[in-house]
């Protein structure tokens, strides 16, 4: 959390979604961290332990996505992670995205009441 407000990492090498996601979130009282690859992303997350991620399946790589997960995973107690996909909860069918390490799937194109009712299940109110 920073300056009240919970902190949301968005992951996706395309701008449009990027800020899309920066507009619904930051209108609606979240910050926002983006990054466009995977290793940026690694990077951010490390210097700034955000409250939550949204990662993009596939960027720069087939399975960029999913290998973020496994190296957040991999440090420890991390953040919940929803990943992004035009694959969306169809991912479920050929793969459990609970044992990928992800606490569900958003479909593109997002829908952000979804979105923001997922958001305040998962994140508690900021305390004032």
């Amino acid at each position: 959390m920073q300056n009240g407000k919970h902190v949301i990492l968005c992951i996706d090498d395309d701008e449009d979604i990027l800020f899309a996601l920066r507009m619904v979130l930051e209108k609606n009282g979240y910050g926002v961290l983006t990054a466009r690859s995977a290793e940026e992303a690694l990077k951010v997350y490390k210097e700034t332990r955000p409250d939550l991620i949204i990662v993009d399946l596939m960027m720069e790589e087939v399975d960029a996505g999913t290998s973020f997960v496994q190296s957040i995973r991999a440090m420890g107690s991390p953040p919940p992670i929803y990943m992004l996909s035009s694959v969306g909860d169809n991912l479920n069918v050929s793969a459990d995205y609970a044992e990928l390490g992800l606490e569900g799937v958003f479909q593109k194109p997002l829908d952000n009441d979804t979105l923001l009712a997922i958001l305040r299940a998962k994140l508690k109110p900021a305390k004032k």
